[in-house]
């Protein structure tokens, strides 16, 4: 399976619970991407900016609890 096509056709064809399967373990592998994303934007500074926004709003008083 080399071509995006060639993954879709075969994910076309899974049973219900191998795709059920698939789609758990495809969530989890996206998540911990987008988690490995997170933490280097963080750990690089890239965030630092609206941190220091949302704690000026909420020294401000323009926060409310959830």
């Amino acid at each position: 399976m080399s071509t995006i096509q060639e993954i879709e056709a075969a994910v076309q064809k899974l049973p219900s619970r191998e795709l059920a399967a698939f789609r758990a373990w495809f969530a989890a592998f996206d998540a911990a991407g987008w988690d490995r994303d997170l933490a280097g934007d963080v750990a690089a500074g890239r965030l630092d900016i609206l941190a220091d926004e949302a704690l000026r709003d909420l020294r401000d008083g323009r926060g409310k609890d959830l």
